[in-house]
């Protein structure tokens, strides 16, 4: 079952599309876009797929600047406030959810990180990990992954944004041949989110 709503936030009118399993998922996975493009990634449209076979409940969020029609996207607390708004939003509405994993693309990614702890998400999904700025190593957001949280990082060995390096409570999983994008082979990147969360006891 599938459907898209709007969710008003502090920062304008978010958008969610909610795809649900045959039966009434435990757990829900939400997702964020990345910071130009949009839900329809092919990564996060892979991942939604085998998520919802596997029993998931799947809700891929718009922040409020692309429902606007903007490419730039908002500072990073307003991207927090508008997203942990959505995630409170549908966890009430999903009741029978018991556990919540928190992900996305790129910037998505970073707003899931920045906010698994205050939305009480169990783990995180980190695809395209944006380490620094393209040519700015020394620029590091490697302390956004340092959640405590157990946290899976699908990354490509070619992305100019570069490769988180794995820890304590952080997966990394390199991708031959991918970049940025990850476009290359996105079934096989859902495959490995999907391995993961069933480690974790989060799928069927």
């Amino acid at each position: 079952m599938q459907r898209s709503d709007e969710i008003t936030t502090p920062r304008g009118p978010a958008r969610v599309d909610v795809d649900l399993p045959r039966s009434r998922p435990s757990t829900l996975l939400v997702l964020g876009h990345g910071a130009g493009g949009g839900i329809d990634a092919p990564d996060l449209v892979a991942l939604r797929d085998v998520a919802v076979r596997a029993g998931l409940g799947v809700a891929r969020v718009t922040q409020p600047y692309r429902v606007a029609g903007r490419r730039a996207p908002a500072p990073a607390g307003q991207l927090d406030e508008a997203w942990t708004t959505v995630v409170g939003d549908l966890l009430r509405r999903q009741p029978g959810v018991r556990t919540l994993v928190v992900g996305g693309r790129s910037s998505g990614a970073r707003v899931a990180c920045r906010t698994a702890r205050a939305v009480g998400a169990a783990g995180i999904v980190a695809l395209a990990f944006p380490l620094h700025p393209p040519g700015r190593p020394e620029r590091s957001r490697a302390a956004e992954l340092e959640t405590g949280l157990p946290t899976l990082v699908v990354n490509g060995d070619r992305d100019p944004f570069g490769v988180p390096v794995a820890g304590p409570t952080v997966r990394v999983e390199v991708r031959p041949g991918e970049r940025h994008d990850l476009r290359q082979d996105p079934p096989g990147t859902a495959d490995l989110v999907l391995a993961w969360l069933r480690r974790q006891g989060w799928a069927g």
